[in-house]
């Protein structure tokens, strides 16, 4: 998909095919207890690991902006298909899979054959949203598994840390989502952490000036720098707002006085547009919270209209073998 006007054609495709038709309380009689199933996971997995709610929810983005919602995120490799979870923007970062097989696994005990491997982050994102203090939702379900993954399409469409509130607006805006929309489902990092790597740049030599990011809050940066210092384990995490483990608004309070972890988040106040909602945000968590939902249906929205199936196992397509995959961990 190197054609910049092809790229764009299959974007406009995905935003606007028709593909299954999704309805809320699609499960109420093929498998009337599946979404209590995934909460009651999602639940378990958080009490292990109170990070696990970020990880869990991350999926859904990393999944739908590539051809849609489909799962094809969750497939491991294999000889002839290169994976998404080794794109760019996944490889050691993406977590909390083995969270998605246990949700899988109860849905298959109980419904066997019913419940999508697309269906299960759908649910589980709203759920980790919830059981973190966030706003509940009916989500829209429906969707089929995808036959295949492209790690090109992910490497292509994803973007990096370091995008800045230009770009982030022209992404948004080919999947007809709204300048509210990306502020608002930005603010899904209020919860959860980043590792250094995401941030070295910023702090140490922003836009190759060899300069930290001025937009950081001078204290900040110092903190910063202590957690992740020049030549430092890029893999250690830090909190991506001050109350990581609780979904409310902090997260905007932050991006105004400075505190945004990451440059992609930091960049929503450099201009009037985005900075406009991050300011209506950090004063109305409320307002914060609706608008979030709206973007988060949309978000589910974004179909392909290829053909699928339901997978019995997230990560390989029905009738694939353990010894056909390059890699199942």
């Amino acid at each position: 998909m190197s054609d910049p006007i092809l790229f764009l054609f299959f974007l406009f495709l995905l935003s606007s095919a028709e593909g299954a038709p999704l309805r809320r309380s699609f499960y109420s009689e093929s498998c009337p207890g599946a979404e209590a199933t995934v909460r009651g996971v999602v639940s378990r997995a958080m009490a292990r690991e109170a990070r696990a709610a970020a990880s869990v929810m991350r999926l859904q983005f990393h999944d739908c902006f590539v051809n849609g919602c489909d799962g094809s995120l969750l497939l491991d490799e294999t000889p002839e298909m290169a994976g998404e979870k080794a794109a760019l923007s996944n490889v050691n970062s993406l977590r909390s899979f083995e969270v998605v097989d246990e949700i899988k696994d109860a849905l298959e005990m109980s419904c066997p054959g019913i419940v999508s491997c697309a269906d299960v982050l759908i649910m589980a994102a709203r759920d980790a949203v919830f059981l973190s203090g966030g706003p509940k939702w009916e989500v829209k379900l429906g969707r089929q598994d995808s036959l295949t993954a492209s790690q090109e399409d992910s490497n292509e469409i994803m973007p990096s840390p370091r995008t800045n509130a230009t770009s982030l607006i022209a992404l948004f805006t080919k999947f007809n989502l709204t300048v509210q929309d990306l502020v608002a489902l930005s603010g899904t990092h209020s919860i959860g952490q980043g590792r250094c790597f995401s941030i070295v740049f910023r702090l140490y030599n922003q836009s190759g000036s060899g300069m930290p990011d001025p937009a950081i809050d001078p204290e900040y940066r110092a903190e910063l720098d202590r957690l992740c210092p020049l030549g430092g384990d890029e893999d250690v995490t830090g909190d991506l707002d001050a109350t990581p483990q609780r979904f409310d608004n902090q997260y905007f309070k932050d991006l105004v006085r400075g505190r945004g972890f990451l440059n992609s988040d930091q960049t929503l106040t450099s201009l009037p547009e985005t900075r406009k909602y991050v300011e209506i945000f950090s004063k109305n968590e409320k307002r914060f919270f609706k608008a979030l939902v709206e973007g988060m249906i949309k978000l589910g929205d974004l179909q392909s209209g290829k053909p699928g199936e339901i997978r019995r196992n997230c990560r390989v397509v029905n009738g694939i073998s353990d010894d056909q995959l390059v890699k199942t961990k």
